[in-house]
């Protein structure tokens, strides 16, 4: 069965294979396998586990490598990654084709993005290089350095927020793109690795833990994991077919929490039960 770009949907076998090959290859060349069961939330028992409830689905781009996601004025931001196939897009809710979309350079690897004004800033993996775009046309006006590997990025009206893959969260201005404070992320006292695409919802930081199928609800003030919303049972509609969960998005005027992963076939509009909405 063939979706309206002329690829494969999920329905294909062959695609399954295809994808999952892809996901491990990738998995070897960021190093070793996430310290986190699968499915788990890492190691920490003392926190609340949100479950969720999905309301919507959206179709979601097959070939899209998901590391940053971005809602703005009805438009979906997207991010994604692997040399040679690292873009920039931006289309609508229920369509996977894009609008408009830039492609990165082929020896950079693209991460996560945030959106600052009429600007949209995105980084990249292992070069340590930043890119800032016209959010209207996408085209580059801007490029950065930082001192550590891009990972996640999300904006608070003040500061970007930057993970790379550590326990480290780096605040930097989001005009001169420069680091002004760092702090550790912890749930139980203990660090919390791996932090990878990073969202703000109403004044907390959401984060996507590489390789786990949970996300941690973090305070931006204190760095403390508050507690974790469990998608394992999204997750699991694409156990084998697809890659890991990453990609939050929030639409701040509506109220709605979307979700996707690597290479999955679906994003997904969800409410987190006991929150009353994100």
């Amino acid at each position: 069965m063939k979706d309206v770009r002329g690829g494969w949907t999920s329905q294909s076998p062959w695609d399954h294979w295809f994808r999952r090959v892809r996901a491990v290859a990738v998995a070897a060349l960021l190093g070793t396998a996430c310290a986190c069961d699968a499915g788990d939330a890492p190691r920490f028992r003392d926190l609340p586990l949100r479950s969720v409830r999905v309301l919507a689905s959206y179709p979601h781009d097959v070939t899209a490598f998901t590391q940053g996601l971005v809602y703005l004025n009805g438009l979906l931001y997207e991010g994604t990654g692997l040399y040679g196939q690292s873009r920039l897009s931006v289309r609508t809710l229920d369509d996977s084709a894009p609008l408009r979309s830039v492609a990165l350079p082929q020896h950079l690897f693209g991460e996560g993005i945030a959106i600052v004004d009429q600007r949209i800033v995105q980084l990249t993996w292992r070069a340590r290089l930043g890119i800032v775009y016209d959010l209207t046309t996408l085209q580059p006006v801007q490029q950065f350095t930082y001192g550590t590997e891009g990972w996640g990025l999300a904006y608070d009206g003040e500061r970007l927020i930057k993970s790379d893959g550590t326990a480290t969260l780096e605040f930097m201005d989001p005009i001169t793109l420069r680091r002004e404070n760092a702090c550790t992320v912890t749930a139980g006292g203990a660090p919390v690795t791996r932090l990878n695409e990073l969202e703000m919802v109403e004044g907390t930081l959401y984060a996507n833990v590489w390789g786990a199928n949970q996300i941690a609800r973090i305070d931006p003030v204190s760095c403390k994991v508050r507690d974790w919303i469990d998608l394992s049972e999204v997750a699991a509609r694409f156990s084998g077919q697809a890659d890991v969960l990453n990609g939050i998005a929030y639409d701040s005027v509506g109220r709605r929490l979307f979700v996707t992963g690597k290479l999955w076939p679906e994003l997904f509009h969800i409410e987190i039960n006991g929150d009353g909405g994100a």
